[in-house]
């Protein structure tokens, strides 16, 4: 890095400085991990190079500002002289060398897990220390200008190291006013899809080893009544009890294990909210730490745009559900938010004991807080509680709600009951779109990418390859005109009631699609049960509201919100939402949903939690009536290689004229298209 760069971001002033606007005391560039000019000095457009900063970040919040105050167990941390609860996190920053040649936007990704996944927008793998020149990709968002950024908020984040490059938080331990320690009931759900793991590590250390105050059950399917494993058949690993074991050896491949224990210890976890919060307000408006330490953003930051992919996609929605979005001085924080696959779930972060690295889907975590009423923006009556929230409705009081595009995958209709983030409780549709929120489903696309080549992994079939990263593209461009120049963005693209399949409830947290309902075709081969998740209404017990869960794991006794999914058309794929051209000039019938492989523990009831299905179309209709197969081959469909061509090409051109597809991407499938070996 520039020496006169490191001096500035890097040193303490010697003079006292006034307090920074933002309750991040100290921001601490580290010259050794940072780069100046990064990128091995590439240049963007008009925009020049690029510097990296990393580093770490001090921040404290005071802990009777009710603001603070919906931050489980606050009460309870330590405090420093001042009275105010401390944490630090990991930070990372690429910005132009020169911030006049910025377009004055800033693009923070709230990392997964401790991992950057900005991929779709660069076209590129650059990893969690993006470096070379490789790296930007297409330099999607550096051509622009935009300072991106990163920091850490999860607690169950990998711990950093200088391989993976993670960005970690640190919180204090909640004790009791006297000092002692704070127990309650912990639960783990334990799947390993292998036959070697000899040890899980626990969330949160036993608070005793006496083992008649847990147990462990197994089962090999989902639907299957659990076992309890005898108190001779684990242990803790050590005496730390930190992580239990089988007296017998490994775990079985997939079967599912659950543990029920008192643990110890629990971290003030919803403190990654705060950290967000004050970090992005910091980058925004303030001029230097309260050390001097200079804010390298300052005075250049106009508009802030959040990007978040599954994980945090939920992280986010609570962010916004407890008014985090609203700063110490009642500043909107995020101007405009894309979440990607977060359904309407939360993260469970605002819990004692939380685990914000569970996440539901068909086969795994059903008992964890992660989906609790509400589910949707606007302010509905909970038919069965009788409350009335939405997530909405704390910032639109303060006018400090953000611009949101809720983007979401077939996936998680299918597995996180993904619907009811456009619905009433009652499943019926919203009247009309919120204000500031629009929602989008990428129709028959799973909720990670399949790598190449395509396989089936751990499911029935080969698993989805539909990318959904040129939709996203797309629609951050939309979600920027509509916070920076008030242009709206395209309307809602969701199932509604006439494109709608609902799901029947059955137990264990699943219930199932009646083939004939959804329209799905009998295709050889390929397995259909209908299998989806539903959505109970759990009883944590009396002190929830406070974040305590006395009932943990609680049991599926609870009413079930209606959900569903969208109708299929002839070929099995989605009828509503965003249809990419793999979907309308399809070759191969994709899904959101899978079944998992017998020897992964399959059956019709267990679902390869975040994968779909990739099932080719046969290429002559001799071939597909000699197997059976009641969709069309592609020779029926296109005649001959032009034909497909022209399919992908219409397909494109038409996502174009509604904004959700940009004309680079456009030729992209063209080429593509044109490239391919699909017909001769």
């Amino acid at each position: 890095m520039k020496a006169n760069t490191l001096l500035a971001l890097a040193a303490s002033m010697v003079l006292a400085a006034p307090v920074a606007e933002a309750r991040i005391t100290r921001l601490v560039v580290d010259p050794a991990l940072s780069q100046s000019p990064t990128f091995e000095g590439r240049t963007f457009d008009s925009v020049g190079a690029y510097e990296k900063l990393r580093g770490k970040a001090y921040g404290e919040i005071d802990p009777r500002d009710p603001q603070n105050a919906v931050i489980t167990d606050i009460e309870l941390a330590p405090r420093n002289a001042r009275g105010k609860v401390e944490y630090s996190v990991d930070f990372f920053i690429l910005k132009p060398v020169n911030l006049r040649d910025g377009n004055r936007k800033l693009f923070v990704e709230v990392n997964n897990r401790g991992g950057k996944l900005f991929g779709p927008f660069n076209l590129s793998g650059g990893g969690n220390n993006p470096t070379t020149a490789a790296d930007a990709g297409d330099a999607f968002l550096m051509n622009q200008g935009y300072s991106l950024a990163w920091n850490g908020w999860d607690i169950s984040a990998p711990p950093a190291t200088l391989l993976n490059n993670n960005l970690n938080i640190t919180v204090p331990v909640a004790t009791y006013p006297d000092g002692s320690t704070i127990t309650g009931p912990s639960y783990e759900y334990i799947v390993f899809d292998n036959a070697t793991t000899m040890s899980s590590t626990l969330a949160y250390p036993a608070a005793s080893l006496d083992k008649s105050e847990a147990r462990l059950t197994v089962k090999q399917h989902l639907r299957d009544t659990p076992v309890e494993i005898p108190a001779n058949g684990w242990d803790y690993t050590s005496t730390a009890g930190t992580a239990i074991k089988l007296t017998s050896g490994a775990f079985q491949q997939s079967a599912i294990y659950e543990f029920t224990y008192m643990a110890k210890n629990p971290l003030v976890a919803g403190l990654g909210f705060a950290a967000t919060r004050d970090f992005i307000s910091f980058l925004r408006h303030a001029r230097a730490d309260d050390l001097g330490n200079p804010n390298p953003l300052a005075r250049h930051v106009k508009h802030t745009l959040t990007f978040s992919i599954s994980q945090p996609a939920r992280y986010v929605n609570d962010y916004e559900t407890f008014s985090f979005n609203e700063d110490e001085r009642g500043r909107r924080v995020i101007d405009g938010i894309l979440n990607w696959i977060g359904g309407g779930s939360g993260i469970g972060l605002h819990v004692r004991f939380a685990q914000p690295g569970r996440t539901e889907r068909n086969r795994q975590n059903h008992r964890y807080p992660e989906a609790n009423f509400p589910f949707t923006y606007e302010r509905f009556k909970d038919p069965y509680s009788h409350d009335k929230a939405g997530r909405g409705e704390r910032c639109e009081k303060s006018d400090t709600c953000a611009k949101s595009l809720q983007v979401n995958s077939a996936n998680e209709y299918w597995v996180k009951a993904g619907s009811l983030l456009h619905t009433d409780p009652l499943g019926r549709d919203l009247e009309d779109d919120p204000d500031h929120v629009r929602f989008y489903l990428l129709s028959s696309v799973e909720h990670t990418v399949s790598g190449s080549p395509p396989s089936a992994g751990s499911c029935q079939q080969i698993r989805n390859t539909t990318d959904p990263s040129p939709a996203l593209r797309a629609l951050f461009v939309a979600l920027d005109e509509w916070v920076s120049e008030k242009r709206k963005p395209p309307r809602s693209q969701v199932p509604t009631r006439s494109t709608a399949a609902y799901s029947i409830p059955l137990d264990n947290g699943v219930g199932f699609v009646p083939q004939a309902a959804l329209g799905f075709p009998s295709i050889p081969g390929v397995t259909y049960s209908g299998l989806i998740t539903v959505r109970h209404k759990f009883d944590f017990g009396p002190r929830y509201d406070d974040g305590i869960m006395d009932v943990n794991p609680p049991d599926f006794s609870g009413p079930v919100y209606p959900s569903f999914v969208s109708k299929v058309d002839a070929d099995g794929n989605d009828i509503a939402g965003i249809r990419l051209p793999p979907v309308s000039a399809p070759i191969a019938t994709t899904t959101g949903w899978a079944l998992r492989a017998l020897n992964f523990g399959g059956s019709p009831w267990d679902g390869c939690e975040a994968s779909g299905q990739w099932i080719a179309f046969k290429k002559t209709q001799a071939e597909r009536l000699a197997a059976s197969d009641p969709r069309l081959s592609l020779a029926e469909r296109y005649g001959n290689h032009q034909g497909y061509v022209n399919a992908v090409a219409a397909a494109a051109r038409a996502l174009e004229a509604r904004r959700f597809l940009l004309p680079a991407d456009v030729q992209r499938y063209i080429d593509a298209a044109q490239a391919s070996t699909v017909l001769p």
